[in-house]
């Protein structure tokens, strides 16, 4: 039964290596096979592979010359949220514009065209430096870009928690809902880590997994031999509407967007709490804020990126929370990759599929877990859901943890 409290979930777009419309990405993600594969652009790095999103062209969805200004992060996310508003059924421009505000997470500035500016600084060629740096690469520009593309005039900017960006930026979209400052939110998370400098970056870092051999086996969140993750790449949007205003319209709800939680561990630049204290206080958060306890739960899509101390800290905090006992658990990055700040989003977005369909989506390339720390992965096929309401979790660096509940319509 929907409470004051809860937003409806309206609309839904997509643009990930699982594919780029509910549908396509639900099917794929059922099958539980890792996409990562070698990437020519990674050539003589020591990780040469990625997940990409392969079946999608800039200029052919946005035009040459919107797409020739854009960067990666920003065609991904402009293309969602069109998607999201189709799916919601609104049609451009937007009506009551001025009542419609769009939060996006983007975890970092773009590392592609800069990487080329900087060099070409860095030969003392200032002069050939594209005036089009800048506003290409800085973080806000996906949401003015949205804005711009929509005409919608509320709130609009965009949030920064690392991995959890997408995750943030739907729970802020939540509350700005809950407060009465807008009707709509178009919401989520955008993000392209596929560059040589991300690569190298995190491979410097060793968080990356150096399967090069076998990319298909290198992301396996929760098993004993996971050495790092595979980067990725997407954007997934939603479009959230106060209770009332999607019942006046009569919208199709996907979901509920119950509870919003979110900490920091105050504990390390990079690596988690050792006993992911963060993520739990994030998740029991989100559970009070819903009026939950963690027996409503009856899935639980976890942060899982395939790191040996994320996974580990993570499984502690989730065995806690569910006293022993955890509901089914997906780890998505296991088949799509780590697309960074656009992660949250989009396991909110598999979430929310996940509830429609009354199927938890298996994880890939679990063999075995870490003893006394087993939680209850599924694995090979999908299962079936038997609860109405799912735990969404996902974690940054700077220790920036956010969880969501979503409930079935």
């Amino acid at each position: 039964m929907a409470s004051r409290g809860d937003v409806a979930v309206t609309g839904l777009g997509l643009v990930t290596p699982a594919g780029n419309d509910p549908e396509t990405f639900h099917q794929t993600m059922s099958a539980g096979r890792s996409l990562a594969s070698t990437d020519p652009s990674f050539a003589g790095l020591p990780v040469d592979f990625s997940c990409r999103v392969t079946d999608f062209d800039p200029a052919a969805e946005l035009g040459d010359r919107l797409a020739g200004r854009l960067d990666r992060f920003a065609h991904l996310g402009l293309a969602a949220a069109r998607r999201a508003l189709a799916d919601a059924d609104l049609s451009l421009p937007l009506t009551g514009a001025d009542r419609v505000a769009v939060v996006l997470g983007v975890g970092c500035n773009s590392l592609e065209h800069y990487v080329r500016e900087f060099g070409r600084l860095h030969e003392d060629r200032p002069t050939k430096v594209s005036p089009l740096a800048l506003a290409r690469s800085v973080p806000n520009m996906v949401a003015g870009e949205i804005a711009l593309d929509t005409g919608a005039r509320g709130p609009n900017f965009t949030v920064s928690t690392a991995c959890a960006s997408g995750a943030t930026a739907i729970g802020t979209a939540r509350d700005l809902l809950l407060s009465g400052a807008c009707d709509i939110v178009v919401t989520g998370g955008s993000e392209s880590g596929i560059s040589r400098m991300a690569s190298t970056g995190f491979s410097q870092m060793r968080a990356l997994s150096t399967w090069t051999d076998r990319p298909e086996h290198a992301s396996r969140p929760f098993d004993t031999e996971r050495n790092g993750f595979v980067l990725g790449e997407g954007a997934a949007v939603l479009v959230l509407e106060r209770r009332e205003h999607a019942l006046a319209r009569r919208a199709r709800v996907r979901a509920w967007l119950r509870g919003y939680g979110a900490s920091a561990d105050a504990h390390h630049p990079t690596s988690p709490h050792p006993e992911g204290a963060g993520v739990e206080q994030a998740a029991r958060a989100a559970l009070a804020d819903a009026g939950f306890s963690p027996r409503h739960i009856g899935h639980h899509n976890a942060h899982g990126t395939s790191t040996p101390a994320g996974d580990k800290a993570e499984a502690m905090a989730v065995l806690r929370l569910f006293d022993g006992t955890p509901p089914p658990v997906t780890a998505p990055k296991s088949i799509l990759g780590h697309s960074l700040g656009a992660a949250g989003a989009i396991e909110a977005a598999l979430s929310i599929l996940a509830l429609q369909h009354q199927q938890v989506p298996p994880t890939a390339n679990l063999q075995q877990q870490d003893s006394g720390r087993e939680l209850d992965v599924v694995t090979r096929t999908p299962r079936t859901l038997a609860h109405e309401h799912a735990l969404s979790t996902s974690c940054g660096f700077g220790g920036q943890n956010a969880a969501l509940v979503f409930s079935a319509a």
